[in-house]
């Protein structure tokens, strides 16, 4: 007389086995986006005038050599059309996604604007992408180091090279792929627009997604 309760039991056991599951892959499709407290855009690198009215962000990898040719032949583009013109406000943010050169590039880049601001990162920033030979070449810290110490003084260099090794860059960096992660970043150099993804191609067509962001 047992047995039908325990094939009861059984079904019961099964059945909470199975609403467990179902909540689990629930909680795991809608888990929160990883952590991005501490993310400031306005603490990022930025180029253009304050009084800009639409927010330009670039997410991008040194490694990436979608990312460098973005910076070699958009990037001059927009920089001219759009920024110095005081259309947009242009911010950068890190999203070191192929390996641990990618990582250690953003960290160091991080620390160049943590100790000497704004004008020294992008001068920085831009280089280390014309010194890049399509991704192939390592960003070790000698390429690194050796990239800065072309721009800045000795002390300068050993500044930054110090901050580097205390892990100056990391809970920076590591806001930053929360960032990305949070806007469902692709793998890939990609422009947000007050918010909004921009899937084109052409100048042309920032430029409308500019004028229609300035209008609203």
């Amino acid at each position: 007389m047992a047995k039908p309760k325990l094939k009861r039991s059984v079904r019961w056991f099964f059945f909470i086995i199975a609403i467990v599951l179902v909540l689990l892959v629930i909680s795991l499709r809608f888990k929160p986006f990883a952590d991005t407290k501490g993310f400031q855009l306005e603490s990022q690198p930025v180029l253009g005038e304050e009084t800009a009215p639409v927010e330009l962000v670039a997410f991008g990898d040194y490694k990436c050599p979608s990312c460098q040719s973005f910076n070699r032949s958009f990037f001059p583009l927009l920089q001219e059309k759009l920024i110095a013109t005081g259309k947009v406000k242009f911010y950068f943010v890190h999203h070191p996604f192929l390996n641990e050169d990618s990582t250690r590039a953003a960290e160091f880049a991080e620390a160049v604007y943590q100790e000497l601001g704004n004008d020294v990162f992008w001068q920085f920033h831009h280089v280390v992408y014309d010194e890049q030979q399509d991704g192939k070449n390592k960003l070790t810290l000698a390429f690194l180091t050796n990239i800065l110490s072309g721009l800045v003084s000795e002390e300068e260099t050993d500044k930054v090279v110090e901050a580097y090794k205390s892990g100056a860059g990391k809970k920076s960096v590591k806001a930053d792929i929360a960032y990305a992660q949070k806007n469902n970043v692709p793998e890939t150099s990609t422009l947000f627009v007050d918010g909004k993804r921009f899937d084109g191609s052409s100048l042309s067509e920032l430029n409308q997604l500019v004028e229609e962001s300035t209008n609203e």
